[in-house]
């Protein structure tokens, strides 16, 4: 046997052996060797990059389905076997898992109420020693249920609460008004005559421009008088008309009387000084009979309204507009004027920012009233919960059938009212005839406030206010949250309609500021009470109105 070699690294091993002892012939073997040996295959960063990325996708979701895998297989105990077949026949337990949890959930949902678990972790602790699907849908549901419960209830309580804050007299306001009082005993020109005898004849006089207010707030009747005068164009021509209550009068008098108005005339009288005829006494006397038989059903039901759409009619109740005299006199507005033709009626929470003559000059075509309506494109796009029948009830047949549910409403605060034609309709007597009725149906034409009456007794005697005049709500959540920095700026007036009062600690910062820029506050008895000194806070608490939406 030999062996032989190449010399160039081993290319060729050759065995040869001789002839074996049967004679055979030689045998040669030869193996082709490579000259090069195999090297190990070496992973490159190529290589490395796409297979981290497809090993990121997939583990995950084995990850995920050996879980589901797990789990199933405790649930059942079954063999590991059983249990590898499901995992690779996971879709189809996947799709019976999810239909038998559906079926459970409509089980509860349809099924009476459960006692739910009091803690999230209570429920998991249930599920995982019971392992019931069925019953831990039933707790889940009453869970959740006593959750909302609970939400619903706190957040009908925050708001019980804050209108019931909305009523309180703040303790400045109080002393305004007991300073004022003593001043009008020990001080003459507190007790002059308003208006001084010279301008007596403008009370009358048709070429004047007349504004009314009813009130009982002080401070909040100057704040509308000194912004409509500061913003005029033509001061001279107002004169304002301010109606209140006997105890309020004095206080009132005493304000107007020390911090006179040289460019405009004003004038206080009390209700006790108005010789109304018996019928009409009466008339005043059944109204607010009526009204204080609304506010009492409402708050015999209050523990009733946890769950019940009447929790906002409840709330209305409680709004001090829903008993206050001055508020409900609106509809006597002829006869407490008797000798104006056309006057401007503003509420006492309002701020007029621009000159307001163009309503005097505006034809209302031969209806009463000229308003805002709640409506941006005519009659026919009304705003959430704006409509007719969002306070008239059209489930009563009394209703349905004199009224159009779709119709727009329209707003009190700042309206122009021609007491000439007022004069040659019946509105008034419409307003006690359906008061009445309400009264016989149970109290459910409408729901209680000001307005829903109203609409019914002007129904077809209100003429149309371009809206960008009046903007609202300033004295609601939403109104001052959601009301835009160009709106307000741009509005004719702004109403601070809602609870939440310019004048009370809960109103809102972020628009107090519009109404209290027009507060006296060099008047020694707003320095002494205090009045001052919350609005400053107030100021200073929350910047002005402009700077905090400039920053949104």
């Amino acid at each position: 046997m030999k062996f032989s070699i190449s010399a160039k690294g081993i290319k060729r091993l050759t065995i040869s052996s001789g002839a074996g002892a049967g004679g055979g012939a030689a045998e040669d073997v030869s193996l082709k060797i490579p000259s090069k040996p195999a090297s190990g295959r070496r992973i490159t960063a190529r290589t490395a990059i796409p297979a981290a990325l497809v090993l990121g996708t997939l583990l995950p979701f084995l990850f995920v389905r050996i879980a589901i895998f797990v789990l199933e297989s405790a649930s059942v105990r079954s063999s590991f076997d059983c249990g590898g077949w499901r995992f690779f026949s996971g879709a189809d337990r996947s799709l019976k898992l999810r239909d038998e949890l559906t079926r459970a959930l409509m089980e509860a949902n349809e099924g009476n109420d459960d006692i739910g678990a009091e803690s999230f972790n209570e429920l998991v602790k249930e599920f995982t020693s019971k392992q019931d699907l069925k019953t831990f849908a039933f707790k889940t549901k009453a869970m959740l249920l006593q959750m909302e419960h609970k939400a619903q209830l706190a957040k009908q309580q925050e708001s019980v609460y804050w209108h019931l804050a909305s009523q309180g007299i703040p303790k400045s306001l109080h002393c305004l008004s007991l300073n004022l009082v003593e001043e009008y005993a020990v001080n003459a020109i507190a007790r002059s005559r308003l208006p001084s005898p010279e301008y007596a004849t403008r009370l009358i006089d048709p070429n004047f421009r007349h504004l009314v207010l009813l009130t009982d707030n002080v401070l909040a009747a100057s704040v509308v008088v000194a912004s409509a005068v500061q913003n005029s164009a033509n001061p001279e021509k107002l004169v304002f008309h301010i109606v209140t209550n006997k105890e309020t009068y004095t206080p009132m008098h005493a304000w107007f009387s020390t911090n006179s108005i040289e460019s405009a005339v004003v004038e206080v009288r009390g209700l006790h000084q108005y010789d109304w005829s018996a019928e009409v006494n009466a008339g005043i006397k059944d109204m607010l009979d009526i009204n204080h038989l609304i506010w009492k059903h409402y708050h015999s039901k209050e523990k009733d309204l946890n769950y019940s759409q009447d929790h906002n009619r409840y709330l209305d109740t409680l709004r001090p507009s829903s008993r206050s005299l001055m508020n409900h006199l609106i509809i006597y507005l002829p006869k407490l004027f008797p000798d104006l033709k056309k006057i401007v009626f503003l509420d006492d929470d309002v701020v007029v920012q621009q000159d307001i003559s163009s309503l005097w000059e505006l034809d209302l075509n031969g209806k009463v009233s000229g308003s805002v309506f709640r409506s941006w494109c005519g009659n026919g796009c009304c705003s959430a919960g704006t409509k007719y029948m969002d306070y008239l009830n059209f489930s009563h047949p009394l209703i349905s059938s004199s009224f159009n549910g779709n119709r727009c409403t329209w707003l009190y605060g700042m309206n122009i009212f021609d007491l000439e034609a007022w004069r040659n309709t019946n509105i008034t007597e419409i307003y006690h005839h359906w008061l009445k009725l309400n009264l016989k149906s149970g109290l459910e034409l409408w729901n209680p406030g000001l307005l829903p009456p109203a609409l019914i007794a002007f129904e077809g005697q209100v003429h149309s206010i371009n809206s960008s005049m009046l903007v609202t709500d300033l004295g609601h959540r939403h109104g001052a949250a959601e009301i835009s920095r160009e709106r307000v700026e741009a509005a004719t007036v702004i109403h601070f309609a809602g609870p939440a009062k310019p004048w009370l600690e809960i109103s809102f910062p972020e628009v107090r500021s519009l109404w209290s820029q027009y507060v006296n506050f060099s008047n020694k008895f707003t320095r002494r009470c205090g009045i001052i000194t919350s609005e400053k806070k107030s100021e200073k608490e929350s910047g002005s109105y402009l700077e905090i939406h400039q920053h949104q």
